[in-house]
């Protein structure tokens, strides 16, 4: 009885000892590392190899950059391919505003992209870049396909001129003058026109002063006279200074609106 029980604790000891080696020595790395690598083995002698990239909803993001992060080959074992760390990858990019990555059985690498809309140009610092309507910056290469875009300035502009540019842009007749769109004092905005007149827009009403404005030009081609600046803060009037020799245009004016020149600095 007694030998019997040292037997067994003896098969226990000697199990403990070599469980112990096991894990100490590295072998249960080097035994997962082997099951691993022939299980995809004998996947992929089933049949499961890459042969094929379907990438959908690429339009603006780098296709080099996609590559690279995929990193695959045709023949490459299916099972290989981390899904989680490409998709991780992808959402680290500039345009992309989500990824979707996923193995498509027998052979497929399918990626998926939701990518973020150019909104507008960004001028800070004398640098040029690409935003979307959340201020998110895009790019800074390659930027004449988006010259038509309004230039935002200011270094608070970005994060404050989506909903100030969905604002313009119901406004056509005006929106399709603009040049530009400041941000002045972190609190409204100037527009400068393409023919070079400023625009002072009020801190708040803007698309109450937008609608003025597009009214005004539309009845008397307000923003087609020859003057430097429209001052439209105040509700109850429209102020406008005005180039040397353009008086008689803006006097066409007055006389229909009832408006107040500027012929200093404005106000």
């Amino acid at each position: 009885m007694v030998r019997k029980f040292g037997l067994v604790l003896g098969v226990f000891v000697l199990i403990g000892w070599l469980g112990s080696w096991f894990f100490l020595s590295d072998a249960d790395y080097h035994t997962k590392t082997w099951a691993h690598e022939k299980t995809l083995g004998f996947t992929a002698d089933l049949g499961f190899t890459v042969k094929d990239l379907l990438v959908e909803g690429r339009h603006y993001t780098d296709a080099d950059a996609v590559m690279a992060i995929v990193n695959v080959r045709k023949g490459d074992p299916l099972f290989s391919f981390d899904t989680k760390s490409a998709q991780d990858m992808l959402n680290k990019l500039s345009w992309v505003k989500s990824a979707h990555v996923e193995r498509r059985l027998p052979d497929t690498i399918y990626i998926g992209l939701t990518e973020r809309e150019p909104f507008a140009l960004w001028q800070n610092n004398k640098q040029i870049k690409l935003i979307d309507e959340d201020g998110v910056f895009l790019t800074d290469h390659k930027l004449d396909r988006f010259k038509d875009y309004i230039m935002v300035v200011g270094d608070e502009a970005p994060e404050h001129s989506g909903d100030f540019l969905k604002i313009l842009n119901v406004e056509t007749i005006v929106r399709d003058k603009v040049e530009s769109a400041q941000y002045v004092g972190d609190r409204r905005w100037d527009l400068v026109l393409k023919n070079g007149i400023t625009v002072k827009l009020p801190e708040n009403d803007v698309s109450l002063a937008l609608s003025r404005l597009s009214l005004a030009q539309t009845e008397e081609a307000l923003l087609d006279k020859d003057i430097k600046m429209i001052d439209m803060r105040e509700v109850d009037r429209i102020v406008i200074r005005t180039k040397p020799g353009a008086v008689q245009d803006y006097q066409e004016y007055k006389a229909s609106y009832k408006s107040n020149t500027a012929s200093g600095d404005s106000i």
